[in-house]
């Protein structure tokens, strides 16, 4: 069952995904691609996964690893 912890790496792989740099539509969109399954899987996570995924993008900022700009994130 996938956990907030696991949309950490998401978050990173949907940057990856989208050539380092996205917005936060374009990172869930990837998310939501990737793993629907495994979302509709995750319990009370279906329902929060989009908020927990920006706490995600702030612990990836306060690591060193993404840049928050204006309208989207960077990957470092």
């Amino acid at each position: 069952m996938a956990t907030k912890h696991d949309l950490t790496e998401w978050v990173i792989e949907g940057l990856n995904a989208l050539g380092g740099e996205g917005n936060v539509a374009e990172i869930a969109q990837e998310i939501w691609e990737r793993h629907e399954d495994d979302l509709r899987a995750s319990g009370t996570l279906f329902y929060t996964w989009q908020y927990d995924m920006r706490w995600a993008g702030q612990n990836l900022q306060k690591a060193g690893k993404l840049t928050k700009l204006y309208r989207s994130w960077r990957l470092k």
